[in-house]
């Protein structure tokens, strides 16, 4: 069992080290193509420097809508927050690798398609069929890379959702620059335009498509059925591309008819919406998760109830943090919860008769637990 263990860690360890790498040769590479595809054409221009002024007002749009946006994701992740770092990870990705690869590849697409059809087909198939498939695709890469290189930081459906979220919101805080730039052409009030229907009616469209992707591998990482592991994430991103394509095809329709922000009104504000209420009942489903592997600790007394009640509650970190034990107190609840997603993983392996690591943290988890009670005074 020990030799086990050894195996499984070493594997992680290289796994880490492995994703490490494809990560930085993916920053690398989309960074390159955004700066020969953003900041190298204005050059080409009679104006660069009003093209460089208009992507600076982008800029100063953009971000910081994209800061605020983030906090919405890590208000809902209640019960078990992801690391910062990896966050952060997801974020560059999509901002960065995602983005720089689709402006490559939705460029050449969009040049096959004018050389075949003319200027109607690559209006078409730029937005309909290329940017679906190019960009979830390379979003939905991020998630696969914490899904399969930090898998200790994935844990189900919800984490899926958060990953995808922060992929998706890094990779559309790009995008919003190079739409920003072109509506800044038009002065003002082109800018106001394309801040009100990407920026207010439209934002939570990428994390929306690209959740589809993350939940698809939430659903791989709870099952035990080697099947369901390979088909989720297959159907997830192809829900993704699907829901990215109606979008961007009405959206494209809307704009040969001037009605686009009705569109996004009556049609995808409801749905993101109501997906809103889904993600809310996935939350409150973690929660009861960790609550049935968390009772049998108050069962062995290595939990006091009133300490699962904390643990177990929608606000008990932030209860913690502020009903007297400061930051000891939401460590406190911290570790009870990896302890319960730990006992969770490791339930779900035994079923499918699957080694995991997870199993070794429990015991830890307990220790840390015990030690971090003997500096609170509940």
């Amino acid at each position: 069992m020990r030799r086990m263990a050894t195996d499984l860690a070493a594997r992680e360890k290289n796994l880490r080290i492995l994703g490490a790498v494809l990560w930085g040769l993916g920053i690398l590479g989309g960074g390159t193509l955004l700066i020969l595809g953003m900041l190298l054409p204005p050059l080409m221009t009679r104006d660069p420097m009003g093209q460089y002024l208009n992507m600076l007002a982008a800029v100063a749009l953009a971000m910081p809508a994209c800061f605020v946006y983030l906090g919405v994701p890590l208000i809902i992740d209640r019960y078990d927050p992801e690391p910062f770092w990896c966050l952060a990870l997801a974020l560059l990705w999509g901002a960065i690798a995602s983005a720089g690869f689709a402006l490559l590849f939705n460029t050449l697409n969009t040049s096959i398609a004018q050389e075949i059809g003319g200027t109607e087909l690559a209006s078409f198939v730029g937005p309909v069929v290329s940017a679906p498939i190019v960009e979830e695709g390379l979003k939905g890469l991020g998630v696969f890379g914490v899904y399969v290189f930090l898998r200790r930081e994935f844990d189900g459906v919800v984490d899926g959702v958060i990953y995808g979220t922060f992929v998706a919101l890094g990779f559309a805080a790009t995008e919003n620059v190079l739409y920003y730039s072109r509506f800044a052409e038009h002065g003002v009030s082109g800018l106001t335009y394309g801040f009100i229907v990407r920026g207010i009616l439209s934002p939570w469209l990428h994390p929306l498509f690209t959740s589809m992707t993350g939940i698809g591998f939430g659903i791989a990482r709870e099952t035990s059925k080697t099947s369901l592991k390979l088909a989720a994430p297959v159907g997830g991103y192809m829900v993704a591309v699907l829901l990215h394509a109606i979008w961007n095809g009405t959206s494209w329709l809307g704009g040969e008819m001037n009605f686009e922000p009705l569109i996004a009104l009556v049609v995808w504000l409801p749905f993101v919406a109501l997906f809103g209420v889904v993600l809310i009942v996935l939350v409150a489903r973690e929660g009861r998760i960790m609550k049935k592997y968390l009772e049998d600790e108050v069962l062995m007394g290595f939990l006091l109830p009133r300490e699962l009640a904390l643990v177990t509650s929608p606000f008990g970190r932030l209860k913690a943090l502020l009903g007297g034990g400061g930051f000891t107190a939401r460590k406190f609840v911290d570790v009870a919860s990896r302890l319960a997603l730990m006992k969770w993983h490791t339930a779900i392996a035994m079923k499918g008769n699957k080694r995991t690591l997870s199993i070794d943290f429990v015991a830890p988890l307990r220790q840390e637990l015990f030690a971090l009670r003997s500096q609170l005074r509940w």
